[in-house]
């Protein structure tokens, strides 16, 4: 049966213990649901949809003891979301699911055996993740993408004795991850990317009896020296195995036996923590190497056995005869150089000590990586590695997919003779270049991974670094946005969404660029996990082409939109009065906003008003323009401004005025007064002027007619001009006489002619002339 959600089953079956609710397509669990399972202690859930456990889903009062979640979509794991089950939860299944993460303390289920998270996306496992599972047992962790332990990542499981860990990408064991596995047995680390044990990484683990599956670490330990260290580092009385390489029985005590086996090369200080070992047999070994300081451990080393004739005597190797002579153990020692041909077949010992040389290549060195992919889903893809070698022992080829060798996989391999180059170090004759490609047709998801080429001949085997394949989806779009047309003010709303994988990020901008007015101004809202682009309170100015731009490792694509924002015309600025004289030139502007842009009219006196040859209108209309303006050019002046949103009207008042005449009197009282005034002090100037020229006409003539017949000094004011007193000498008396029409009085300082005559002093005349002089400038004002 299968049905939608868990909530539809139905479950009123309370009284049975065993519950199968797989293979269906289940997508939540309803804990009002779940709440009448009150006698059920064994739950299948897996292979359903389910994709989160919240607190809700499991009420208190269940008995369930086996809960199976394997094979959902479980990517939210609440903290908490099982405590519920606490009282009689023992067995726990969620493997083949998508958690990514396991929450601190997320599992308070104190009577839990065996918990399964297999098969998820951990990549991190954080210090007291398990803490609150004391009687846990079995913990399974293979084949996640756990790189890390964190200190104190296993607390609290001192009863744990189980616990997988293969097939992840951990890079060390440290005593720290392992902390608080006091009755831990057996350990699985196989499929790592192990590059280092510290030498304390088992004195947590005093019980562990199987560490299984170790062939196959990353490259630094990848050779059997590596089974070497992890077996005899742990502790004496333990019956240890590693399967399937070191089958042999072993001898217990201060001896040991590696008889036998596979072992090609020994690393340094491959037997720390054995300081007290005596024995040592490792014969019939296809031993090819052995690194300096690999026995520095073994203080009180007796014996040592060593069968091989496969040694590579090379510089590597130059350190090993003298210390075998030094330390009185060559007598167990029977060991042949291999390579390079000049000493094949010679003892170790009668090999010259200057042949121990690094000059060429005899076992394979990587030239040429893989390198990591990414593509498109459904693409065909090709990785290839290349080795170079200087001996000519055969060449073998494999390629291995997280750690699994590809026994089917297609493969493409060739070889090629080049000549010596840097890479053979200076040595003499041809390298050989093998490279071997591996190709991956119409890919998938199930592709992904990391990839490894292995190239091997009698001398060992090198393997390539981990190139990644990463499969693709270029996005596509779910939501386009489209051509949106909105008034000023309201608010703007534009959609984008995409799919692929990995998921797209989505981007926005503007005419092509990422200036957003309404950014500036705090009226845009964009949610990185929204589907909607907001624009609140919209201007004329966020009008434009807007892009949704959808991106990931793929690929990117892209939507295009316009939004057109509406306003009603309106002036930028105030249409004025104006006033001219006719005959002058006046322009009148009207500038006009609005979307679409308005059309403008003008009107007179609200008639239309047509272009002729002093009415002259720019593009657009926005500016009038009247040449030799007149009396009938006088008026109301109406810019009528109208698009699709409505029409709007702006005034303008001209006044047209008779220019004036310049021969025309100005009117007015002000005028008039300084006229009078002008002409009157003209006059002034000229009367006086003529005055003058009279009295010294008068004068000249008086003075030839006249004789002094006086000596009196003549009483002369002090400020008589000197132009006056060159007509007689002052210094000596005179009588000036002067004729009139009409007789005179006395004057105080001249002389009157008794006989009546008329005649004037000099005194007289010029008391006259200052007297004019004074009412000139009073006249003047």
């Amino acid at each position: 049966m299968r049905s939608k959600d868990f909530q539809e089953q139905q479950m009123t079956m309370c009284m049975f213990f065993l519950l199968f609710r797989h293979h269906n397509k289940i997508r939540t669990i309803d804990g009002r649901r779940t709440r009448e399972l009150v006698s059920v202690e064994t739950l299948d859930l897996s292979n359903n949809d389910i994709t989160e456990l919240r607190g809700h889903c499991f009420p208190a009062g269940l008995q369930i003891r086996d809960l199976y979640l394997s094979n959902n979509k479980i990517s939210v794991l609440e903290l908490g979301a099982l405590d519920h089950l606490g009282s009689t939860l023992q067995v726990l299944r969620l493997s083949r699911n998508r958690i990514n993460q396991i929450p601190v303390r997320a599992f308070q289920l104190p009577r839990l055996t065996q918990l399964e998270l297999n098969r998820n996306r951990i990549r991190q496992v954080e210090g007291l993740t398990f803490q609150g599972l004391s009687s846990l047992e079995v913990l399974k962790l293979q084949r996640n993408s756990i790189s890390k332990l964190t200190d104190g990542a296993f607390w609290d499981l001192a009863k744990m004795k189980v616990l997988h860990l293969d097939y992840n990408s951990l890079t060390e064991v440290n005593s720290g991850s392992l902390y608080g596995l006091t009755s831990l047995q057996q350990l699985f680390l196989s499929n790592n990317s192990i590059a280092r044990i510290n030498p304390d990484g088992w004195k947590f683990c005093q019980k562990l009896r199987e560490l299984s599956d170790f062939q196959y670490l990353s490259p630094p330990l990848l050779s059997d020296s590596v089974l070497l260290i992890v077996l005899l580092s742990l502790p004496p009385p333990c019956p240890c195995s590693l399967s399937p390489h070191l089958s042999t029985p072993l001898m217990f005590g201060n001896a040991r036996t590696l008889f036998g086996n596979k072992i090609k090369s020994v690393a340094k200080k491959a037997f720390s923590g054995l300081e007290t070992l005596e024995h040592l047999n490792l014969g019939e070994n296809a031993i090819r190497s052995i690194q300096p300081d690999a026995f520095s451990k073994i203080k009180n080393l007796k014996t040592l056995l060593i069968q091989s004739d496969s040694f590579l005597c090379d510089c590597q190797l130059h350190w090993l005869p003298e210390w075998l002579v030094t330390r009185g153990l060559q007598a167990g020692v029977n060991a042949t150089c291999a390579h390079p041909e000049s000493l094949k077949g010679t003892s170790i010992f009668q090999a010259p000590s200057n042949s121990f040389v690094c000059d060429d290549l005899p076992k394979p060195q990587i030239t040429m990586q893989p390198e990591t992919t990414v593509t498109v889903l459904g693409s065909d893809v090709r990785l290839t590695c290349t080795a170079a070698s200087s001996s000519s022992s055969p060449m073998t080829f494999a390629w291995r997919k997280d750690q699994e060798l590809l026994r089917h996989a297609e493969t493409e391999n060739y070889a090629h003779v080049r000549a010596s180059d840097s890479v053979v170090g200076g040595g003499s004759g041809g390298v050989m270049e093998y490279t071997t490609i591996l190709h991956l047709r119409r890919v998938t998801f199930a592709h992904e991974g990391r990839y490894q080429c292995i190239i091997t001949n009698h001398f060992g085997s090198t393997y390539s670094s981990k190139a990644r394949l990463i499969v693709n989806i270029l996005p596509s779009f779910v939501k386009t946005p489209r051509d949106s047309t909105i008034r000023t003010g309201h608010t703007a709303r534009l959609e984008c969404a995409a799919e692929g994988h990995p998921t797209p990020q989505i981007a926005w901008q503007k005419d092509g660029g990422t200036d957003f007015p309404a950014a500036r101004e705090r009226r845009m809202h964009v949610m990185p996990d929204d589907d909607v682009f907001f624009i609140m309170s919209v201007k004329p100015e966020d009008m434009g082409v807007y892009s949704c731009t959808a991106k990931n490792t793929a690929g990117t694509v892209s939507a295009n939109a316009t939004l057109t924002v509406l306003e009603t015309p309106h002036l930028a600025q105030d249409l004025e009065d104006r006033s001219v004289v006719v005959g002058d030139t006046v322009a009148l502007q009207c500038k006009a906003l609005g979307s679409p842009p308005p059309r403008i009219t003008w009107l007179r006196n609200d008639q239309p008003l047509r272009p002729s040859e002093r009415h002259h209108f720019t593009p657009g209309n926005q500016l009038l323009v009247i040449g030799s303006a007149s009396l009938e050019d006088a008026g109301r002046y109406t810019c009528l401004m109208s698009n699709t949103l409505g029409t709007e009207r702006a005034h303008s008042q001209l006044v047209v005025t008779q220019r004036r005449s310049p021969c025309t009197p100005p009117s007015g009282p002000g005028t008039v007064t300084i006229g009078i005034i002008v002409i009157a002090v003209v006059t002034s100037i000229v009367v006086t002027s003529l005055v003058w020229v009279c009295i010294i006409y008068q004068t000249r003539k008086k003075s030839e007619e006249c004789s002094v017949t006086n000596t009196d000094e003549t009483i002369v004011p002090p400020d008589v001009p000197s132009y006056l007193s060159s007509q007689g000498t002052l210094s000596e008396r005179q009588d000036v006489c002067i004729r009139v029409e009409a007789g005179g009085g006395a004057q105080p300082n001249g002389h009157i002619d008794t006989t009546g005559t008329g005649q004037f002093t000099l005194t007289s005349v010029f008391q006259m002339f200052v007297l004019l002089n004074t009412i000139n400038p009073v006249i003047s004002s």
